[in-house]
């Protein structure tokens, strides 16, 4: 949808809702979530991928980051269409289109809400990221950091699943 960035000034990553059924999450509930995102870029938004010689997966110069996610229908929007939209809390250098992201989802903020204007949504999501900063730090969900899954990145057989 690209109105994160643009109107919100809280750039996300949009992935498509099948993209849950994959992990066995396609019945989330509609609200906002916290966990792990791991990309195969550098910190400054580089990709770097190069084949594996045939084993199925990626490997890549990859970064584990923190993350806020929103599944819904994004009701201030008046979206017809249920969305998964990605705010990495990174400052990423630029843009990183077609990278590989895998997701590891440590909790559930809170339910999705519809807000009177733009201002009420904007300070509830900079609300969430404190929110998910300071969950993400507590030993728990900090050692989910290193979970080897975040940085294995399948190949093009995915993407078909992910589509199917």
């Amino acid at each position: 949808f690209g109105r994160g960035s643009r109107e919100l000034g809280i750039p996300t990553a949009n992935i498509p809702l099948a993209g849950l059924s994959v992990g066995g999450h396609s019945e989330l509930e509609s609200g906002v979530y916290f966990g792990w995102a791991g990309l195969n870029v550098d910190d400054q938004g580089n990709s770097s991928s190069s084949d594996d010689g045939g084993e199925g997966k990626q490997k890549s110069s990859s970064s584990v980051w923190p993350m806020v996610m929103s599944i819904g229908w994004n009701p201030f929007y008046k979206n017809t269409v249920r969305s998964v939209e990605v705010h990495i809390l990174h400052a990423f250098a630029r843009d990183f289109y077609g990278a590989r992201m895998n997701l590891l989802i440590c909790g559930f903020m809170r339910p999705e809400y519809d807000y009177v204007d733009k201002e009420a949504l904007i300070e509830d999501i900079r609300t969430d990221i404190a929110v998910a900063r300071r969950s993400l730090e507590r030993d728990a969900y900090a050692g989910l950091r290193g979970n080897g899954y975040l940085v294995q990145f399948r190949g093009g057989e995915h993407e078909a699943e992910v589509a199917t």
